[in-house]
Protein backbone atom coordinates (compact mmCIF):
# COMPACT_ATOMS: atom_id res chain seq x y z
CA UNK A 1 0.00 0.00 0.00
CA UNK A 2 2.69 2.38 0.91
CA UNK A 3 5.18 2.02 -2.54
CA UNK A 4 2.15 3.81 -4.10
CA UNK A 5 1.95 6.63 -1.87
CA UNK A 6 5.66 6.99 -1.82
CA UNK A 7 5.85 8.44 -5.56
CA UNK A 8 3.46 11.08 -5.15
CA UNK A 9 5.17 12.04 -1.92
CA UNK A 10 8.48 12.26 -2.93
CA UNK A 11 7.52 14.71 -6.26
CA UNK A 12 6.56 16.70 -3.36
CA UNK A 13 8.79 16.39 -1.09
CA UNK A 14 11.46 18.02 -3.66
CA UNK A 15 10.73 21.48 -2.25
CA UNK A 16 10.90 20.42 1.43
CA UNK A 17 12.92 23.05 2.48
CA UNK A 18 10.09 25.69 0.95
CA UNK A 19 7.18 24.71 1.86
CA UNK A 20 5.38 21.78 3.69
CA UNK A 21 4.82 18.27 1.81
CA UNK A 22 1.41 17.06 1.26
CA UNK A 23 -0.31 14.59 0.21
CA UNK A 24 -4.32 14.85 -1.67
CA UNK A 25 -6.84 12.24 -2.42
CA UNK A 26 -10.04 11.47 -3.56
CA UNK A 27 -13.26 9.89 -0.98
CA UNK A 28 -16.79 9.56 -1.18
CA UNK A 29 -18.73 12.16 0.94
CA UNK A 30 -19.36 9.28 3.23
CA UNK A 31 -15.69 8.53 4.02
CA UNK A 32 -15.06 12.20 4.57
CA UNK A 33 -17.61 11.93 7.11
CA UNK A 34 -16.15 9.07 9.00
CA UNK A 35 -13.00 10.58 8.68
CA UNK A 36 -14.16 13.95 10.42
CA UNK A 37 -15.88 12.15 12.83
CA UNK A 38 -18.45 13.09 15.40
CA UNK A 39 -18.07 16.59 15.81
CA UNK A 40 -15.03 16.63 14.11
CA UNK A 41 -13.11 13.68 17.05
CA UNK A 42 -11.45 11.87 14.57
CA UNK A 43 -10.00 13.97 12.39
CA UNK A 44 -8.71 15.89 15.28
CA UNK A 45 -7.45 12.60 17.05
CA UNK A 46 -5.76 12.13 14.10
CA UNK A 47 -3.97 15.41 13.42
CA UNK A 48 -2.96 15.19 17.36
CA UNK A 49 -1.68 11.92 16.79
CA UNK A 50 0.25 12.60 13.79
CA UNK A 51 1.39 16.16 13.65
CA UNK A 52 0.10 16.83 10.38
CA UNK A 53 -3.15 19.30 9.13
CA UNK A 54 -5.84 17.45 8.17
CA UNK A 55 -8.03 19.07 5.55
CA UNK A 56 -11.45 18.18 3.57
CA UNK A 57 -13.09 19.76 1.23
CA UNK A 58 -16.49 21.03 2.45
CA UNK A 59 -19.94 19.24 1.95
CA UNK A 60 -21.01 19.07 -1.61
CA UNK A 61 -17.23 20.80 -2.65
CA UNK A 62 -16.09 18.04 -5.48
CA UNK A 63 -13.20 17.53 -7.01
CA UNK A 64 -13.63 18.60 -10.83
CA UNK A 65 -15.65 15.43 -12.96
CA UNK A 66 -16.14 13.76 -9.78
CA UNK A 67 -18.43 13.21 -6.88
CA UNK A 68 -15.78 12.72 -4.55
CA UNK A 69 -14.43 14.97 -1.84
CA UNK A 70 -10.87 16.25 -1.17
CA UNK A 71 -9.02 15.37 1.71
CA UNK A 72 -5.30 17.35 2.20
CA UNK A 73 -2.48 16.42 4.46
CA UNK A 74 -0.26 18.61 4.73
CA UNK A 75 2.98 18.79 7.21
CA UNK A 76 6.40 17.28 7.77
CA UNK A 77 6.95 14.50 5.91
CA UNK A 78 6.86 11.53 8.82
CA UNK A 79 3.97 13.91 10.28
CA UNK A 80 2.18 13.23 6.54
CA UNK A 81 3.75 9.60 6.49
CA UNK A 82 1.76 8.97 9.74
CA UNK A 83 -1.45 10.79 9.39
CA UNK A 84 -1.64 9.04 5.64
CA UNK A 85 -1.84 5.97 7.55
CA UNK A 86 -4.43 6.79 10.40
CA UNK A 87 -6.80 8.03 7.53
CA UNK A 88 -6.05 5.01 5.41
CA UNK A 89 -6.43 2.75 7.88
CA UNK A 90 -9.96 3.87 9.14
CA UNK A 91 -11.30 4.46 5.64
CA UNK A 92 -10.28 0.43 5.28
CA UNK A 93 -12.00 -0.40 8.63
CA UNK A 94 -15.07 1.16 7.01
CA UNK A 95 -14.91 -0.22 4.20
CA UNK A 96 -14.63 -4.11 5.51
CA UNK A 97 -16.63 -3.49 7.91
CA UNK A 98 -19.64 -2.25 5.11
CA UNK A 99 -18.21 -5.02 2.34
CA UNK A 100 -16.38 -7.64 4.33
CA UNK A 101 -12.75 -8.32 4.61
CA UNK A 102 -12.09 -9.82 1.19
CA UNK A 103 -12.36 -6.07 -0.43
CA UNK A 104 -9.77 -5.24 -2.48
CA UNK A 105 -8.78 -1.52 -0.91
CA UNK A 106 -6.87 0.12 -4.24
CA UNK A 107 -10.21 0.39 -5.85
CA UNK A 108 -11.35 2.70 -2.51
CA UNK A 109 -8.79 5.43 -3.10
CA UNK A 110 -7.84 7.37 -5.56
CA UNK A 111 -5.35 9.91 -5.07
CA UNK A 112 -4.91 13.55 -7.10
CA UNK A 113 -1.31 13.79 -8.91
CA UNK A 114 0.41 16.58 -9.99
CA UNK A 115 1.20 16.11 -14.17
CA UNK A 116 4.72 17.01 -12.92
CA UNK A 117 4.89 13.82 -11.13
CA UNK A 118 3.48 11.81 -13.38
CA UNK A 119 6.74 10.84 -15.20
CA UNK A 120 8.12 9.40 -12.04
CA UNK A 121 5.17 7.23 -11.33
CA UNK A 122 5.14 6.05 -14.48
CA UNK A 123 8.46 5.47 -14.79
CA UNK A 124 10.65 4.49 -18.07
CA UNK A 125 8.59 2.27 -20.40
CA UNK A 126 6.50 2.23 -17.66
CA UNK A 127 8.90 0.24 -15.41
CA UNK A 128 8.16 1.94 -12.54
CA UNK A 129 4.25 1.69 -12.03
CA UNK A 130 4.43 -2.02 -12.92
CA UNK A 131 7.07 -2.83 -10.38
CA UNK A 132 4.50 -0.95 -8.04
CA UNK A 133 1.43 -2.82 -9.44
CA UNK A 134 3.59 -6.20 -8.06
CA UNK A 135 4.71 -4.49 -4.93
CA UNK A 136 1.17 -3.86 -3.82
Amino acid sequence: MFSFFFFLFFCDVINIAISPCYIKFLVSNAAAGSVIGKGGSTINDFQSQSGARIQLSRNHEFFPGTSDRIIMISGKDEDVLKATELVLNKLLSEIQSEEGDDVDFRSKVRLVVPNSCCGAIIGKGGATIKYDQIMV
